[in-house]
């Protein structure tokens, strides 16, 4: 079993970083692919970002340049960087552990408000 914790949200200004952060525990997450998702309200989820256990990384490409994923699989961490934030990022930010293909983990999600 896994679990997932998600911290770091808030309320930040346009313009603003946030960091969040995502413990895993339990199984061995080393070598799984780790992501986040958001959703904000009345949308469905969608994806963020991955990282592969190689360190390989993919994003939502209106994302990219923005938005970075790292992970620390010594501390079973997983990290998203934001940079520049908008309102529109604006939403819950979830993080999700891949088993053979399936995003079958998910951590309760972190609220991410961005103010005007």
């Amino acid at each position: 079993q896994v679990k997932l914790v998600e911290s770091g949200g808030g309320l930040v200004q346009a313009g603003g970083s946030l960091r969040l952060s995502c413990a895993a525990s339990g199984s061995i997450v080393s070598d799984k692919t780790m992501g986040w998702f958001r959703q904000a309200p009345g949308k469905q989820r969608e994806f963020v970002a991955l990282i592969t256990g190689g360190g390989n990384t993919n994003y939502e490409n209106s994302l990219k340049g923005r938005f970075a994923i790292s992970r620390d699989n010594a501390k079973k961490m997983v990290y998203l960087q934001m940079n520049s934030l908008k309102p529109e990022d604006t939403a819950v930010y979830y993080c999700a552990l891949n088993q053979r293909g399936i995003w079958n983990y998910w951590g309760q999600g972190t609220q991410v408000t961005v103010s005007t």
